[in-house]
Protein backbone atom coordinates (compact mmCIF):
# COMPACT_ATOMS: atom_id res chain seq x y z
CA UNK A 1 0.00 0.00 0.00
CA UNK A 2 1.41 3.36 -0.92
CA UNK A 3 5.06 1.83 -1.49
CA UNK A 4 6.06 4.35 -3.94
CA UNK A 5 5.28 7.25 -1.95
CA UNK A 6 6.71 5.86 1.09
CA UNK A 7 10.12 5.18 -1.03
CA UNK A 8 10.29 8.64 -2.42
CA UNK A 9 9.55 10.10 1.33
CA UNK A 10 12.11 7.88 2.70
CA UNK A 11 14.94 9.34 0.25
CA UNK A 12 13.58 12.98 0.82
CA UNK A 13 14.21 12.33 4.28
CA UNK A 14 17.90 10.47 4.71
CA UNK A 15 18.78 13.28 2.46
CA UNK A 16 17.74 15.65 5.53
CA UNK A 17 19.49 13.33 7.67
CA UNK A 18 22.66 13.64 5.86
CA UNK A 19 22.70 17.38 6.17
CA UNK A 20 22.81 17.85 10.01
CA UNK A 21 22.01 21.59 10.78
CA UNK A 22 18.96 22.67 8.40
CA UNK A 23 18.67 26.12 6.66
CA UNK A 24 15.44 27.76 5.32
CA UNK A 25 16.26 26.63 1.88
CA UNK A 26 16.83 22.75 3.14
CA UNK A 27 13.00 22.47 4.56
CA UNK A 28 11.80 24.35 1.41
CA UNK A 29 13.72 21.98 -1.17
CA UNK A 30 12.14 19.11 1.02
CA UNK A 31 8.45 20.13 1.16
CA UNK A 32 8.85 20.86 -2.86
CA UNK A 33 9.76 17.07 -2.94
CA UNK A 34 7.40 16.34 -0.84
CA UNK A 35 4.68 18.04 -2.77
CA UNK A 36 5.43 16.64 -5.97
CA UNK A 37 5.73 12.94 -4.41
CA UNK A 38 2.30 13.32 -2.98
CA UNK A 39 1.24 14.26 -6.43
CA UNK A 40 2.86 11.05 -8.25
CA UNK A 41 0.87 8.94 -5.76
CA UNK A 42 -2.38 10.83 -7.32
CA UNK A 43 -3.38 12.95 -3.90
CA UNK A 44 -5.40 15.48 -5.20
CA UNK A 45 -3.85 19.01 -6.17
CA UNK A 46 -4.99 21.23 -3.54
CA UNK A 47 -4.60 18.54 -0.65
CA UNK A 48 -0.99 18.42 -1.47
CA UNK A 49 -0.20 22.10 -1.85
CA UNK A 50 -2.52 23.03 1.92
CA UNK A 51 -0.38 19.84 3.06
CA UNK A 52 3.01 21.14 2.00
CA UNK A 53 1.88 24.99 3.38
CA UNK A 54 0.91 23.97 6.87
CA UNK A 55 3.95 21.78 7.14
CA UNK A 56 5.80 24.55 6.31
CA UNK A 57 3.96 26.69 9.10
CA UNK A 58 4.48 24.63 11.53
CA UNK A 59 8.41 23.82 10.63
CA UNK A 60 8.70 27.26 10.99
CA UNK A 61 7.09 27.58 14.84
CA UNK A 62 9.15 24.76 15.57
CA UNK A 63 12.36 26.96 14.86
CA UNK A 64 14.04 23.69 13.12
CA UNK A 65 16.48 25.85 11.19
CA UNK A 66 20.20 25.29 12.85
CA UNK A 67 19.26 22.77 15.22
CA UNK A 68 20.50 19.33 15.51
CA UNK A 69 17.59 17.36 15.59
CA UNK A 70 15.84 18.96 12.91
CA UNK A 71 15.33 15.84 10.64
CA UNK A 72 13.35 14.44 13.49
CA UNK A 73 11.20 17.10 14.43
CA UNK A 74 10.53 17.27 10.44
CA UNK A 75 9.67 13.43 10.69
CA UNK A 76 7.28 14.47 13.43
CA UNK A 77 5.31 17.33 11.89
CA UNK A 78 4.99 15.35 8.51
CA UNK A 79 3.90 12.65 10.37
CA UNK A 80 1.40 14.61 12.55
CA UNK A 81 -0.45 16.34 9.44
CA UNK A 82 -0.93 12.97 7.68
CA UNK A 83 -2.44 11.73 10.88
CA UNK A 84 -4.93 15.05 10.25
CA UNK A 85 -5.64 14.59 6.93
CA UNK A 86 -6.23 10.75 7.49
CA UNK A 87 -8.45 11.85 10.34
CA UNK A 88 -7.24 12.41 13.77
CA UNK A 89 -9.56 10.27 15.19
CA UNK A 90 -10.14 6.52 14.87
CA UNK A 91 -14.22 6.31 14.70
CA UNK A 92 -15.37 3.01 16.59
CA UNK A 93 -18.55 0.75 14.47
CA UNK A 94 -21.64 2.42 14.80
CA UNK A 95 -24.05 -0.31 16.88
CA UNK A 96 -27.46 -0.14 17.28
CA UNK A 97 -29.23 0.34 20.44
CA UNK A 98 -31.69 -2.14 19.74
CA UNK A 99 -29.92 -5.05 17.74
CA UNK A 100 -29.72 -5.79 14.62
CA UNK A 101 -27.44 -3.33 13.73
CA UNK A 102 -27.75 -2.43 10.06
CA UNK A 103 -24.81 -2.15 7.57
CA UNK A 104 -25.72 -0.75 3.70
CA UNK A 105 -23.00 -1.13 1.47
CA UNK A 106 -23.18 1.13 -1.47
CA UNK A 107 -20.14 1.20 -3.95
CA UNK A 108 -20.30 1.17 -7.97
CA UNK A 109 -19.68 -2.14 -10.07
CA UNK A 110 -16.25 -4.09 -9.86
CA UNK A 111 -15.27 -2.28 -6.50
CA UNK A 112 -15.54 -5.53 -4.93
CA UNK A 113 -17.98 -4.81 -2.67
CA UNK A 114 -19.72 -8.14 -2.72
CA UNK A 115 -16.66 -9.52 -1.48
CA UNK A 116 -16.05 -6.91 0.69
CA UNK A 117 -19.84 -7.87 2.32
CA UNK A 118 -18.45 -11.33 3.42
CA UNK A 119 -15.08 -9.75 4.83
CA UNK A 120 -17.04 -7.50 6.96
CA UNK A 121 -18.86 -10.55 8.35
CA UNK A 122 -15.65 -12.74 8.88
CA UNK A 123 -14.48 -8.97 10.98
CA UNK A 124 -17.69 -8.74 13.21
CA UNK A 125 -17.66 -12.75 13.79
CA UNK A 126 -13.82 -12.07 15.08
CA UNK A 127 -16.28 -9.78 17.40
CA UNK A 128 -18.16 -12.07 18.17
CA UNK A 129 -21.25 -10.76 16.50
CA UNK A 130 -23.59 -13.06 14.90
CA UNK A 131 -23.97 -12.00 11.17
CA UNK A 132 -26.62 -12.15 8.01
CA UNK A 133 -25.70 -11.03 4.46
CA UNK A 134 -28.60 -9.30 2.46
CA UNK A 135 -28.52 -9.90 -1.46
CA UNK A 136 -30.59 -6.53 -2.46
CA UNK A 137 -28.29 -6.89 -5.85
CA UNK A 138 -30.94 -8.13 -7.99
CA UNK A 139 -29.60 -6.61 -11.28
CA UNK A 140 -25.99 -8.33 -11.58
CA UNK A 141 -26.27 -12.22 -12.75
CA UNK A 142 -24.98 -14.26 -10.16
CA UNK A 143 -24.51 -11.51 -8.01
CA UNK A 144 -26.77 -13.88 -5.48
CA UNK A 145 -25.27 -16.88 -5.92
CA UNK A 146 -21.33 -15.15 -5.30
CA UNK A 147 -23.00 -13.75 -1.85
CA UNK A 148 -24.49 -17.12 -1.35
CA UNK A 149 -20.99 -19.24 -1.46
CA UNK A 150 -18.70 -16.05 0.20
CA UNK A 151 -21.48 -16.78 3.18
CA UNK A 152 -20.98 -20.23 3.21
CA UNK A 153 -16.85 -19.23 2.75
CA UNK A 154 -17.33 -17.09 6.42
CA UNK A 155 -20.52 -19.21 8.39
CA UNK A 156 -22.94 -16.16 7.85
CA UNK A 157 -26.18 -16.86 6.31
CA UNK A 158 -27.63 -15.65 3.43
CA UNK A 159 -31.21 -13.81 3.08
CA UNK A 160 -32.80 -13.63 -0.30
CA UNK A 161 -36.35 -13.58 -2.15
CA UNK A 162 -36.67 -14.52 -5.00
CA UNK A 163 -39.13 -12.50 -7.18
CA UNK A 164 -38.64 -9.25 -4.90
CA UNK A 165 -37.34 -5.73 -5.64
CA UNK A 166 -34.53 -4.91 -3.38
CA UNK A 167 -36.37 -2.79 -0.89
CA UNK A 168 -38.89 -5.39 0.11
CA UNK A 169 -35.71 -8.02 0.42
CA UNK A 170 -34.27 -5.10 2.61
CA UNK A 171 -37.19 -4.96 4.89
CA UNK A 172 -37.98 -8.41 5.39
CA UNK A 173 -34.75 -9.25 6.40
CA UNK A 174 -34.74 -6.98 9.38
CA UNK A 175 -37.80 -9.09 10.34
CA UNK A 176 -35.53 -12.18 9.72
CA UNK A 177 -32.80 -10.88 11.71
CA UNK A 178 -34.95 -9.91 14.68
CA UNK A 179 -36.61 -13.53 14.84
CA UNK A 180 -33.05 -15.57 14.52
CA UNK A 181 -31.17 -12.74 17.41
CA UNK A 182 -28.92 -11.91 15.16
CA UNK A 183 -26.72 -8.85 15.90
CA UNK A 184 -26.03 -7.51 12.51
CA UNK A 185 -27.00 -6.86 9.07
CA UNK A 186 -24.93 -6.32 6.39
CA UNK A 187 -27.32 -5.46 2.93
CA UNK A 188 -25.36 -5.74 -0.02
CA UNK A 189 -26.76 -3.28 -2.92
CA UNK A 190 -26.61 -3.21 -6.63
CA UNK A 191 -23.80 -1.48 -8.14
CA UNK A 192 -23.30 0.39 -11.68
CA UNK A 193 -20.44 0.85 -14.02
CA UNK A 194 -21.14 4.78 -14.19
CA UNK A 195 -23.51 6.84 -10.79
CA UNK A 196 -27.29 6.92 -12.40
CA UNK A 197 -30.27 8.41 -10.76
CA UNK A 198 -32.44 5.00 -10.84
CA UNK A 199 -29.52 3.43 -8.62
CA UNK A 200 -29.11 5.86 -6.26
CA UNK A 201 -33.45 6.28 -6.13
CA UNK A 202 -32.98 2.26 -5.40
CA UNK A 203 -30.22 3.33 -2.65
CA UNK A 204 -32.12 5.92 -1.41
CA UNK A 205 -35.60 3.71 -0.75
CA UNK A 206 -33.55 0.96 0.85
CA UNK A 207 -31.42 3.21 3.37
CA UNK A 208 -35.19 4.87 4.17
CA UNK A 209 -36.50 0.87 4.67
CA UNK A 210 -33.74 -0.15 7.12
CA UNK A 211 -32.57 3.04 8.46
CA UNK A 212 -28.68 1.70 8.64
CA UNK A 213 -26.86 2.28 11.80
CA UNK A 214 -23.35 2.29 9.26
CA UNK A 215 -23.50 3.33 5.08
CA UNK A 216 -20.21 2.05 4.04
CA UNK A 217 -19.18 2.91 0.38
CA UNK A 218 -17.33 0.74 -1.46
CA UNK A 219 -14.52 2.23 -3.28
CA UNK A 220 -11.77 0.40 -5.84
CA UNK A 221 -8.39 2.02 -5.33
CA UNK A 222 -7.21 1.87 -8.29
CA UNK A 223 -9.70 4.90 -9.55
CA UNK A 224 -7.29 7.04 -8.11
CA UNK A 225 -9.32 10.85 -7.78
CA UNK A 226 -12.34 9.76 -9.44
CA UNK A 227 -12.96 8.09 -5.77
CA UNK A 228 -13.45 11.85 -4.43
CA UNK A 229 -16.47 12.10 -7.72
CA UNK A 230 -17.76 8.75 -6.45
CA UNK A 231 -17.85 9.45 -2.46
CA UNK A 232 -19.16 12.98 -3.01
CA UNK A 233 -21.98 12.09 -5.17
CA UNK A 234 -23.26 9.18 -2.73
CA UNK A 235 -22.60 11.10 0.11
CA UNK A 236 -25.27 13.81 -1.23
CA UNK A 237 -28.17 10.45 -1.62
CA UNK A 238 -27.41 8.63 1.11
CA UNK A 239 -24.91 9.93 4.02
CA UNK A 240 -22.56 7.99 4.06
CA UNK A 241 -20.46 7.37 8.12
CA UNK A 242 -17.25 5.52 6.37
CA UNK A 243 -15.04 4.41 2.98
CA UNK A 244 -13.90 1.14 2.64
CA UNK A 245 -11.27 0.97 0.16
CA UNK A 246 -10.31 -2.13 -1.66
CA UNK A 247 -7.32 -3.69 -3.79
CA UNK A 248 -4.42 -2.17 -2.04
CA UNK A 249 -2.09 -4.83 -2.24
CA UNK A 250 -2.19 -4.29 -6.30
CA UNK A 251 -0.41 -2.09 -8.70
CA UNK A 252 -1.87 1.21 -7.17
CA UNK A 253 -0.74 4.99 -6.29
CA UNK A 254 -3.07 4.74 -3.12
CA UNK A 255 -3.26 8.80 -2.95
CA UNK A 256 -7.17 8.71 -2.92
CA UNK A 257 -7.21 7.47 0.42
CA UNK A 258 -5.53 10.52 1.23
CA UNK A 259 -7.67 12.75 -0.57
CA UNK A 260 -11.22 11.31 0.19
CA UNK A 261 -11.52 12.46 3.31
CA UNK A 262 -10.22 15.71 3.55
CA UNK A 263 -12.28 16.60 0.03
CA UNK A 264 -15.23 14.93 1.12
CA UNK A 265 -14.99 14.49 4.89
CA UNK A 266 -16.35 10.88 4.55
CA UNK A 267 -13.79 8.74 6.97
CA UNK A 268 -11.69 5.89 5.78
CA UNK A 269 -12.74 2.69 7.72
CA UNK A 270 -11.08 -0.09 6.91
CA UNK A 271 -8.68 -1.13 3.81
CA UNK A 272 -8.73 -4.31 1.99
CA UNK A 273 -5.68 -5.76 0.93
CA UNK A 274 -5.90 -9.29 -0.98
CA UNK A 275 -8.73 -11.61 -2.05
CA UNK A 276 -8.94 -13.78 1.17
CA UNK A 277 -12.30 -13.06 3.11
CA UNK A 278 -9.87 -12.22 6.11
CA UNK A 279 -8.17 -9.45 4.20
CA UNK A 280 -9.72 -6.10 5.52
CA UNK A 281 -7.91 -4.61 8.38
CA UNK A 282 -9.06 -1.59 10.21
CA UNK A 283 -7.81 1.84 9.31
CA UNK A 284 -6.13 3.51 12.03
CA UNK A 285 -4.88 6.85 10.57
CA UNK A 286 -1.52 6.91 13.30
CA UNK A 287 -0.54 3.45 11.70
CA UNK A 288 -0.96 4.00 7.70
CA UNK A 289 1.27 7.42 8.48
CA UNK A 290 4.22 5.75 10.26
CA UNK A 291 3.76 3.33 7.26
CA UNK A 292 3.84 6.08 4.67
CA UNK A 293 6.76 7.11 6.26
CA UNK A 294 8.91 4.51 6.57
CA UNK A 295 7.98 4.03 10.21
CA UNK A 296 6.40 0.61 9.71
CA UNK A 297 3.10 -0.85 11.82
CA UNK A 298 5.09 -3.15 14.80
CA UNK A 299 1.52 -3.24 16.80
CA UNK A 300 -0.34 -4.29 13.96
CA UNK A 301 2.47 -7.47 13.53
CA UNK A 302 2.00 -7.96 17.20
CA UNK A 303 -2.05 -8.08 16.88
CA UNK A 304 -1.68 -9.99 13.29
CA UNK A 305 0.65 -12.67 15.57
CA UNK A 306 -1.43 -12.69 18.48
CA UNK A 307 -5.05 -13.48 16.13
CA UNK A 308 -2.69 -16.65 14.49
CA UNK A 309 -0.92 -17.77 17.33
CA UNK A 310 -2.39 -21.06 19.63
CA UNK A 311 -0.81 -20.10 23.32
CA UNK A 312 -0.53 -23.58 24.04
CA UNK A 313 1.00 -24.76 20.97
CA UNK A 314 3.59 -21.98 20.96
CA UNK A 315 4.53 -22.72 24.28
CA UNK A 316 5.10 -25.95 23.31
CA UNK A 317 7.24 -24.48 20.31
CA UNK A 318 9.65 -22.38 22.27
CA UNK A 319 10.17 -25.50 24.79
CA UNK A 320 11.53 -27.56 21.96
CA UNK A 321 13.25 -25.07 20.12
CA UNK A 322 15.39 -24.25 23.63
CA UNK A 323 16.39 -27.47 24.24
CA UNK A 324 17.13 -28.17 19.84
CA UNK A 325 14.84 -30.89 19.64
CA UNK A 326 12.78 -28.68 16.30
CA UNK A 327 12.17 -31.44 14.14
CA UNK A 328 9.40 -30.54 10.73
CA UNK A 329 7.02 -31.64 12.49
CA UNK A 330 7.60 -28.00 13.94
CA UNK A 331 8.43 -26.48 10.91
CA UNK A 332 4.79 -27.13 9.51
CA UNK A 333 3.17 -25.65 13.03
CA UNK A 334 5.23 -22.62 12.29
CA UNK A 335 4.10 -22.18 8.99
CA UNK A 336 0.65 -22.80 9.32
CA UNK A 337 0.70 -19.93 12.27
CA UNK A 338 2.57 -17.58 9.67
CA UNK A 339 -0.19 -17.98 6.84
CA UNK A 340 -2.77 -16.82 9.13
CA UNK A 341 -1.27 -13.59 9.62
CA UNK A 342 -1.70 -12.78 5.99
CA UNK A 343 0.31 -12.77 2.98
CA UNK A 344 4.28 -12.61 3.81
CA UNK A 345 4.84 -9.51 1.83
CA UNK A 346 2.14 -7.65 3.23
CA UNK A 347 3.41 -9.02 6.54
CA UNK A 348 7.01 -7.89 6.00
CA UNK A 349 5.91 -4.34 4.37
CA UNK A 350 4.72 -3.23 8.15
CA UNK A 351 8.38 -3.97 9.34
CA UNK A 352 10.05 -0.33 10.36
CA UNK A 353 11.70 0.97 7.19
CA UNK A 354 11.77 -2.46 4.79
CA UNK A 355 9.50 -0.54 2.14
CA UNK A 356 12.30 1.89 1.86
CA UNK A 357 15.16 -0.22 2.13
CA UNK A 358 14.43 -2.65 -0.46
CA UNK A 359 13.83 -2.23 -3.96
CA UNK A 360 10.09 -3.00 -5.57
CA UNK A 361 11.28 -5.91 -7.13
CA UNK A 362 12.28 -7.93 -3.56
CA UNK A 363 9.88 -7.03 -2.09
CA UNK A 364 7.57 -8.84 -4.94
CA UNK A 365 9.80 -11.73 -4.90
CA UNK A 366 8.56 -12.11 -1.14
CA UNK A 367 5.67 -14.52 -1.99
CA UNK A 368 4.20 -17.16 0.05
CA UNK A 369 6.22 -19.88 -2.73
CA UNK A 370 9.00 -20.50 -0.74
CA UNK A 371 6.43 -21.90 1.91
CA UNK A 372 4.39 -24.06 -0.55
CA UNK A 373 8.05 -25.94 -1.99
CA UNK A 374 8.83 -26.42 1.87
CA UNK A 375 5.48 -28.03 3.16
CA UNK A 376 5.47 -30.25 -0.05
CA UNK A 377 9.27 -31.58 0.93
CA UNK A 378 7.74 -32.21 4.43
CA UNK A 379 4.10 -33.65 3.53
CA UNK A 380 6.36 -36.13 1.64
CA UNK A 381 8.32 -37.92 4.13
CA UNK A 382 6.90 -40.29 6.32
CA UNK A 383 6.00 -39.61 10.41
CA UNK A 384 9.45 -41.24 11.28
CA UNK A 385 11.62 -38.84 9.16
CA UNK A 386 9.59 -36.00 9.78
CA UNK A 387 10.30 -36.43 13.68
CA UNK A 388 13.95 -37.77 13.02
CA UNK A 389 15.28 -36.15 10.34
CA UNK A 390 18.88 -37.82 11.15
CA UNK A 391 17.58 -41.22 9.64
CA UNK A 392 17.31 -39.11 5.98
CA UNK A 393 19.44 -41.10 3.65
CA UNK A 394 20.28 -40.62 0.03
CA UNK A 395 17.70 -43.11 -0.95
CA UNK A 396 14.96 -41.69 1.05
CA UNK A 397 16.21 -38.00 -0.09
CA UNK A 398 15.86 -38.90 -3.60
CA UNK A 399 12.18 -40.26 -3.01
CA UNK A 400 11.00 -37.22 -1.11
CA UNK A 401 12.13 -35.15 -4.19
CA UNK A 402 10.07 -37.23 -6.31
CA UNK A 403 7.10 -37.07 -4.27
CA UNK A 404 7.11 -33.50 -3.47
CA UNK A 405 7.75 -32.12 -7.30
CA UNK A 406 11.61 -30.89 -6.27
CA UNK A 407 15.36 -32.06 -6.36
CA UNK A 408 17.15 -33.70 -4.19
CA UNK A 409 19.38 -30.68 -4.09
CA UNK A 410 15.90 -29.02 -2.45
CA UNK A 411 15.49 -31.46 0.06
CA UNK A 412 19.40 -31.29 1.40
CA UNK A 413 19.02 -27.59 1.60
CA UNK A 414 15.92 -27.80 3.98
CA UNK A 415 17.64 -30.87 6.43
CA UNK A 416 20.50 -28.45 6.52
CA UNK A 417 18.75 -25.13 7.43
CA UNK A 418 17.05 -27.31 10.09
CA UNK A 419 20.16 -28.95 11.13
CA UNK A 420 21.67 -24.86 11.69
CA UNK A 421 18.72 -24.41 13.25
CA UNK A 422 18.73 -26.80 15.68
CA UNK A 423 22.19 -25.94 16.71
CA UNK A 424 22.03 -22.29 17.11
CA UNK A 425 18.92 -22.97 19.25
CA UNK A 426 21.18 -25.38 21.50
CA UNK A 427 24.19 -22.54 21.29
CA UNK A 428 21.27 -19.95 22.89
CA UNK A 429 19.81 -22.59 25.38
CA UNK A 430 23.53 -22.53 26.89
CA UNK A 431 23.95 -18.93 26.88
CA UNK A 432 20.79 -18.53 28.42
CA UNK A 433 21.90 -20.68 31.35
CA UNK A 434 25.02 -19.15 31.96
CA UNK A 435 23.70 -15.93 32.06
CA UNK A 436 21.43 -17.14 34.65
CA UNK A 437 24.45 -18.33 36.42
CA UNK A 438 26.00 -14.93 36.48
CA UNK A 439 23.06 -13.40 37.59
CA UNK A 440 22.55 -15.72 40.32
CA UNK A 441 25.73 -14.70 41.75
Amino acid sequence: MLDNLTRRLGGIFAGLRRKGRLTEDDVSTMLREVRVALLEADVNYKIAKEFVDSVRLKAVGEEVFGSLSADQTILKIVRDELVQLLGSEDRPFNWSPSPPTVVLMCGLQGSGKTTTCAKLARWLQKNAKKTLLVACDVQRPAAILQLQVLGEQVGAPVFTLEGKDPVQIAKASIEHAKHHFLDVVIVDTAGRTTIDEDMMRQLEGIRKAVNPSETLLVVDATTGQEAVNVAHAFNEKAPLTGAIFTKMDGDTRGGAVLSVRAATGVPVRFLGEGEQTEALTEFRAGRVAERIIGMGDVMGIIERAEEAMDVGAAEGLQAKMKTGRMDFNDMLDQFKMIRKMGPLKNVMKMVPGLTAALPEEALDQLDDGRMDTVEAIVLSMTKAERTNPDILNGSRRRRIAAGSGTTPQDVNQLVDQLSAMRKQMKQFSKMEKRFGKRRRR
